[in-house]
């Protein structure tokens, strides 16, 4: 019962359909916006949703790094297990949680390798602890401890010394190109206030209410 219990009301505000913006992509710019305005620890982390070479379903934390109007990209290892299941059904979904605001935006759609220059320039852009670690870690594979993770690291800085790091032929990024939005804004006694954005044929998007 303790859990059940565990409620509270949304009173940060209503969401109107003269509020959103004609674009999606503006539209999550300007709530993104807001949201690393208003101090949240991990503003731009999204909750990344896969279905599983075995058809299982899977879900894990990423940093959306970059959105234009060809998609939101994310940068990882190609042989982690998600790139196993990007490989395998080229679509993914995102949540982005902003509790803090009483937000939600998820967006669905198909998966695309970033060209190589792009993944270049972001991994250039990167802290060098960073770059190690995207050398050091197998990702998704087992390991014996953290003091084996660590020596890898090490390894790893005594390849590369003071020089440049490249970037690992097997790292890189993805582009989720979007075929649907929406948008959640939190409304006292679960009434929340949700919006589907919806491609249209002849351009442009649809925006639908839905029933909380």
């Amino acid at each position: 019962m303790r859990f059940s219990e565990n409620r509270r009301q949304y009173t940060l505000g209503g969401l109107r359909r003269q509020d959103l913006m004609a674009d999606p992509v503006a539209q999550y710019i300007c709530w993104q916006d807001q949201a690393i305005a208003a101090g949240l620890a991990d503003p731009t982390a999204c909750v990344l949703a896969t279905r599983q070479p075995e058809h299982t379903l899977r879900q894990r934390m990423v940093l959306m790094k970059g959105i234009d109007e060809r998609g939101l990209m994310f940068y990882t290892n190609y042989h982690s297990a998600k790139a196993a299941a990007l490989a395998e059904c080229e679509q993914a979904s995102m949540l982005f949680p902003w509790n803090e605001l009483d937000r939600q935006v998820s967006v669905t759609g198909a998966i695309l390798r970033a060209r190589e220059e792009e993944s270049d320039a972001y991994f250039a852009s990167r802290p060098r602890d960073s770059q190690l670690g995207a050398w050091a870690s197998s990702q998704s594979q087992p390991i014996e401890n953290r003091d084996a993770l660590m020596q890898q690291l090490g390894d790893m800085a005594a390849r590369f010394g003071d020089g440049e790091i490249p970037r690992p032929p097997h790292w890189g990024g993805y582009r989720l190109v979007p075929i649907a939005w929406e948008f959640w804004q939190g409304g006292e006694d679960r009434l929340h206030d949700r919006f589907r954005y919806d491609p249209i044929d002849s351009g442009g998007w649809q925006i639908t209410r839905l029933q909380p």
